[in-house]
């Protein structure tokens, strides 16, 4: 699995903020508008906070997947349904790891709680 580059060179550094308008996220990320507007629609992870009369504020995370989507379909050749696809796959393994990591966690506490419980029952 072939990582994206987030930190393109092209692309101005994300400035330490909480919120970011429609135009401050063009451009940051390089990408249009219009075009933010349409990905917002095909892609679940993409949903800026939306305040009085409609107006988008997007949040970091939201300018790191719209870097994600541009570097794939601009930068790899995806089109908007492999990038959907990639992104799913890159995500699902992430939550499948993060369980894991989890599970072993769990094990561990798990482990160490009867091996206390041997060493009350062995004194």
């Amino acid at each position: 699995m072939s990582t994206v580059d987030l930190f393109d060179d092209d692309l101005p550094q994300i400035p330490d903020r909480v919120y970011f308008t429609i135009g401050e996220a063009s451009r940051l990320c390089g990408v249009k508008t219009h075009v933010l507007r349409y990905w917002e629609q095909e892609f679940e992870g993409l949903e800026p906070d939306k305040r009085r009369g409609n107006r988008r504020y997007y949040r970091y995370q939201d300018l790191i997947m719209i870097r994600r989507i541009r570097s794939l379909v601009h930068q790899k050749g995806f089109t908007l349904a492999g990038a959907k696809l990639r992104i799913q796959e890159e995500d699902g393994a992430r939550v499948e790891a993060t369980q894991d990591n989890s599970k072993g966690m769990a094990l561990r506490e798990v482990i160490r709680d009867l091996e206390h419980v041997r060493r009350l029952l062995s004194d």
